[in-house]
């Protein structure tokens, strides 16, 4: 994937690859010691049903970064 800079991808919308608008990133977790990224910090769409990922405590979807597929006007998730 090609290197992109943190600053252009947040408030990008995010959709699942069948097509459903998941919501807007809203951040990206890491691992500090190694730097690897963890999970996507998702601000949920109203209409999002049916998803198996988990919720923080504040009510965001955390996405792992493995499930990413592509990033270009949208951020497309594997569902």
């Amino acid at each position: 994937m090609a290197e992109l800079l943190a600053e252009n991808l947040s408030g990008k919308d995010v959709m699942g690859s069948d097509g459903a608008e998941m919501g807007s990133l809203y951040n990206i977790t890491m691992d500090l010691s190694s730097g690897s990224l963890n999970h996507l910090i998702i601000d949920p769409a109203e209409s999002l049903r049916n998803t198996d990922f988990e919720y923080s405590d504040k009510g965001r979807l955390m996405v792992p970064v493995e499930r990413v597929k592509a990033v270009k006007d949208h951020m497309i998730i594997q569902r």
